[in-house]
């Protein structure tokens, strides 16, 4: 009876640290901007199993005013959500850069953080895989505007690009989020803000260059500007996933979104990876 019973509490004590395991909150050091950047790391159960097996990434973007932890917030079941489709999810806190590289603020360089200094540390401290087919990214708001405006420009990084209720044209909201912190005053700036918009950025992109999804509630305030993204993708031909749901923008639609976009993402993994 001893023994059974030191059994079940060593075999309960080492599930309890693999868990633990299973989610890094670590500093990531950006030289770009000269400081560490928290990122959280939520990584599946069959990565400690199986120590030579590599695994696809898919890298979540917050939204404005939210952190490295925003979505472990939203999606409590992200572990469970990494175990059932065999990937790892990276989390990095984005301030309220919107995932730009600022003209203004040589100190705010995200997008040269999330695509280049972040995945060279993902790739050498974890066991990526490293290659556009084994990467995907995608966010919320302000994130989805981030997923799909680093995964159009840099489709040498990330095959896979998402948004979830996503602002991707910030032109009509030229005094919201801190925006132009980053830009400019709009009036003063309108050149840039087009530049750094994700709906102008679409006419670099090739069709399947890289796997899209957007996904946009009909009650969000972002609903016509994902709308006329979606019908610019249609008038030039590009392969994409339009999802929209009832729903606004707000935690409820993100932790349903995920599951979709996440589900993309794996099909497309399955897809463009070489099979064993």
């Amino acid at each position: 009876m001893r023994k059974s019973f030191f059994l079940v509490v060593l075999t309960l004590l080492c599930f309890w640290q693999l868990q633990a395991q299973s989610i890094d909150t670590i500093e990531v050091r950006s030289a770009s901007m000269d400081k560490d950047v928290e990122t959280v790391i939520v990584i599946p159960d069959a990565y400690y199993y199986n120590p030579d097996e590599k695994f696809p990434v898919i890298y979540l973007l917050h939204g404005y005013s939210g952190n490295a932890k925003t979505w472990i917030g939203i999606k409590p079941n992200l572990l469970q959500l990494a175990n059932e489709r065999n990937v790892i999810f990276v989390c990095p806190d984005g301030k309220n850069s919107w995932y730009w590289d600022s003209p203004l603020d040589p100190k705010s360089r995200y997008e040269t953080f999330v695509s280049k200094e972040l995945i060279a540390y993902i790739d050498t401290n974890y066991r990526a895989i490293a290659s556009p087919s084994g990467r995907a990214i995608t966010g919320l708001s302000m994130g989805g505007h981030g997923g799909l405006w680093l995964s159009i420009r840099h489709s040498d990084v990330f095959g896979a690009g998402g948004s979830m209720s996503g602002g991707l044209d910030i032109r009509p909201f030229p005094d919201n989020w801190e925006m132009k912190k980053q830009l400019g005053e709009y009036a003063q700036n309108k050149e840039r803000w087009d530049k750094y918009t994700v709906i102008n950025a679409l006419e670099k992109l090739h069709n399947n260059e890289i796997a899209i999804i957007i996904d946009c509630g009909f009650n969000d305030f972002f609903y016509e500007v994902n709308k006329n993204v979606h019908n610019k993708l249609l008038e030039r031909g590009i392969n994409h996933e339009f999802i929209v749901r009832p729903g606004a923008h707000n935690a409820k639609y993100w932790n349903n979104a995920i599951d979709t976009q996440v589900m993309f993402f794996r099909k497309f993994f399955d897809k463009t990876l070489p099979k064993d």
